[in-house]
């Protein structure tokens, strides 16, 4: 793969993860394939193609060491997976992950029903990975992702202070970059700016993705708003394919296609040429058939004259 220009923004695609686990049906191993062969092709430098779980728990990632083998076939990207505890952590390194994201919620009510552990428990788990990777994987980096760090649909308010003395403990147990998830859509842009200005505040270069879902159609709006804080790396999915299936209303991620065309129509690079990106939705929707897909810009089309 051959980057298109110098990127000034990391679109980390996780639509093979976040994606794929949130919908009822299973996408066979070589349609999973063909989509991840696709978004390869049109320039994406990071992907999250698995989550090693229990396949009792999400059948829909019981290929995933199989998925990250074949994904590492593409050179020119980072082969991201996520783990939920050290056993995903051994597994995934196993395999092959050249990157480990790990989900630690800031709300106690929901760290429970995704994890089935507080928030101080996730910390220590964060740091038995760190441990490891430390011994048997030296160099692959592992991010944190601080979810629910907006609000969470069933505890509610999440307290700012709560958010950021979470982000801090990972910090200081070695993470290689702290994220915050709007995980149930519920943040919006001035609520954004903030938190992440006190997150660069308190953990300075540390300061990771923003991971933002479209709930309430806000995602667009609340990307930006990060970005003008300086953040310069996003989660996004194709198609807006995703959603925690633990907490309760939290829908879609933002749309990978409507955010890189915000992106490149400003004049920020993000290295990944659109056209290429939106025929990657068909291998999807075959390996899918009937799951809904989203996104303003492929059903308008791109510009006349573009790109701008």
């Amino acid at each position: 793969m051959t980057p298109l220009n110098t990127p000034e923004v990391l679109i980390s695609e996780v639509g093979p993860r976040d994606g794929l686990q949130s919908v009822k049906a299973t996408m066979s191993t070589p349609d999973k394939c063909r989509w991840i062969d696709a978004l390869a092709l049109a320039g994406l430098r990071e992907i999250e193609v698995a989550s090693f779980v229990p396949a009792r728990l999400l059948p829909q990632m019981a290929d995933a060491a199989w998925v990250v083998q074949h994904a590492l076939r593409h050179t020119g990207w980072r082969v991201m997976a996520l783990v939920p505890n050290l056993q995903g952590a051994q597994a995934a390194l196993a395999a092959g992950a050249q990157k480990l994201s790990l989900p630690v919620s800031a709300s106690p009510a929901h760290s429970l029903a995704n994890v089935r552990k507080t928030p101080e428990a996730m910390v220590q788990e964060v740091k038995a990975v760190l441990q490891w990777r430390d011994a048997h994987a030296p160099g692959v980096p592992v991010e944190v992702g601080v979810s629910t760090a907006f609000g969470c649909s069933l505890q509610g308010v999440v307290p700012e202070d709560d958010v950021l003395r979470l982000a801090v403990q990972l910090a200081q147990a070695g993470a290689s970059e702290v994220g915050l998830s709007d995980t149930t859509g519920m943040g919006n842009p001035a609520q954004v700016k903030r938190l992440f200005r006190r997150l660069q505040q308190e953990i300075g270069p540390l300061s990771g993705a923003a991971h933002m879902h479209n709930t309430r159609g806000l995602g667009l709006a609340n990307c930006l708003a990060a970005y003008e804080v300086g953040v310069r790396s996003f989660d996004s999915s194709l198609g807006g394919l995703g959603g925690c299936p633990f907490a309760p209303g939290a829908s879609g991620n933002v749309v990978t296609e409507d955010l890189v065309f915000m992106f490149e129509a400003m004049g920020v690079s993000t290295g990944i040429d659109l056209a290429h990106l939106m025929a990657a939705r068909t291998p999807l929707q075959e390996g899918l058939p009937g799951e809904p897909l989203y996104g303003m810009t492929p059903q308008a089309g791109l510009p006349k004259g573009w790109p701008v």
